[in-house]
């Protein structure tokens, strides 16, 4: 990975190009980010660097916390995320990434968190067919039907699609593309939709399948 940043969704919208196609896009506030931390082979077994997004006030931190951001001699942030990047001598503790490290035309992968919908049934979680809703089937049409064999396992197998919790899962969407970038108001317009609801934290990176 050469490049990645923390950011938050803002909404998704329209914009049009040069040729009056208009391109749905979801506008994320990427960065300023912060390095707060270097990993090195020599301490740590492997490269990389921890960067830091969004304000947090010292009172809501615990002591290891702050002991953390006073080591490095940087604000409290909210959130912390590693990355490895190809060139780990360009970037030092303090230093601030913006958005303008993305151009527009480059590929991304957005990982987020998806919204959660709570305890679903399986035609909702699972896209599972309908049972006949005539002929004596009762109040059963949106239940998941039978779970398995005969007397032989006598038993459910592990993994069957059941009801139960929805969403609120770590979602990775891969080869998107950035049409637009603000790096004066650190704005990026990425095509198409990415996981998470408004205001959710996301974090773009390049894409491994580009």
């Amino acid at each position: 990975m050469k490049k990645g940043l923390i950011g938050k969704k803002l909404g998704m919208t329209q914009i049009f190009d040069e040729k009056g196609n208009v391109i749905p896009v979801t506008v994320v506030e990427l960065g300023p980010c912060t390095v707060v931390q270097k990993k090195t082979v020599e301490n740590d077994g492997y490269e990389a660097v921890q960067l830091g997004y969004g304000d947090v006030k010292v009172q809501r931190l615990s002591k290891p916390a702050k002991g953390h951001f006073d080591k490095a001699g940087t604000a409290p942030k909210k959130v912390l995320k590693e990355f490895r990047l190809d060139d780990m001598s360009a970037v030092n503790v303090g230093d601030i990434l913006k958005a303008d490290i993305f151009a527009a035309g480059d590929k991304v992968d957005v990982v987020g968190t998806s919204k959660g919908k709570g305890t679903a049934g399986a035609i909702k979680r699972w896209n599972f067919g309908r049972l006949k809703e005539t002929h004596g089937t009762g109040p059963v049409a949106r239940h998941a039907g039978s779970l398995g064999a005969c007397s032989d396992p006598s038993r459910v197998y592990k993994g069957k699609k059941l009801a139960g919790h929805l969403g609120s899962e770590r979602v990775t969407v891969q080869n998107l593309e950035i049409v637009k970038v603000d790096a004066e108001n650190n704005l990026v317009a990425i095509k198409g939709a990415i996981p998470g609801p408004k205001k959710g934290t996301v974090i773009v990176k390049d894409s491994k399948k580009a």
